[in-house]
């Protein structure tokens, strides 16, 4: 039996929410990171190490913030339509109103903990520090975990390992963490879709290890020293996306070019009006170049 047979009410709004909110910016993508927060007041600021994926602010160009060093191989998108936001919001209380869990805990730190396919709610804050939650299931399964069910709750990790039992891959987008509060990530390796009740604080990843998955939050997303992986998709199944380095143009379809689309020419250098790759609906593997480029 698996994990949606298990807890079928609740799967099927999971499952619904997250397609519902695979909004793509460009390129079939969805956001790696997302400040969402209302009154055109988001803001993201990443500081050091990279971000792998595309970046949305509900707020004005300037609240995309790069320093020492960053790098964003995807696009800036700064202000997101009205509609991301309203489908942020809608994605965020489907998730807020599942109701059925498979396990319920009212302890605030479980330790090292394993846990198999289903939807796992944590009554107020969870806090851990130097310890392993396993995930015992297979690529297609999918988990939800609710912090702050009940109560005001925030997620708060140090050292805090995300991994799957026996080194089977699971894609990032299969996990899920619906998080009353602020969501707070320190050297940790961690993975899954993170929706933010607050802001979204992550400093460092483990050694060699991204993070991987999708921050979107109700707030600001701060980003140092440290690598973030997004993930496609925005649904249960996606999975990381895999960079080429391949510069001006695509190539086979599947590879992520990374930061290939950046050559602007406008007075918009994030309008998408004059970038030069197959990213803007050219034909896969067509650099799609401009002029003599």
């Amino acid at each position: 039996m698996n994990s949606c047979q298990k807890v079928f009410s609740a799967c099927v709004l999971a499952l619904l929410t997250q397609a519902a909110f695979a909004v793509q910016p460009s390129g079939g993508s969805s956001f790696a990171v997302l400040s969402a927060a209302p009154d055109h007041g988001g803001a993201v600021t990443c500081t050091g190490g990279s971000i792998d994926g595309d970046v949305g602010s509900s707020g004005p160009k300037a609240s995309v913030v790069q320093t020492e060093g960053c790098t964003i191989t995807g696009a800036i998108i700064a202000p997101v339509s009205a509609n991301v936001i309203e489908d942020f919001n809608d994605a965020y209380d489907a998730l807020k109103g599942v109701s059925q869990c498979t396990e319920r805990f009212a302890d605030t730190s479980l330790g090292n903990h394993t846990f198999t396919p289903g939807v796992y709610c944590f009554d107020s804050a969870v806090t851990e520090t130097d310890v392993v939650w396993t995930l015992d299931g297979g690529p297609t399964d999918t988990w939800l975990f609710k912090i702050g069910n009940t109560a005001v709750g925030a997620l708060t990790g140090t050292g805090f390992s995300v991994v799957m039992e026996n080194g089977d891959p699971v894609p990032a987008c299969n996990v899920t963490w619906w998080v009353d509060a602020a969501a707070t990530m320190t050297t940790s390796d961690f993975k899954g879709i993170i929706f933010a009740g607050a802001g979204i604080t992550m400093t460092g990843t483990a050694p060699g290890t991204p993070v991987e998955g999708q921050a979107l939050a109700k707030a600001g997303v701060t980003l140092t020293q440290m690598a973030f992986l997004g993930c496609e998709g925005g649904s249960f199944g996606g999975k990381a996306k895999s960079k080429c380095n391949q510069g001006l143009g695509n190539g086979p379809e599947g590879c992520d070019p990374g930061n290939s689309n950046q050559d602007d020419h406008g007075s918009n250098p994030f309008d998408g009006s004059t970038r030069t790759n197959d990213e803007l609906g050219g034909t896969p593997g067509n650099p799609g170049r401009l002029g003599n480029e």
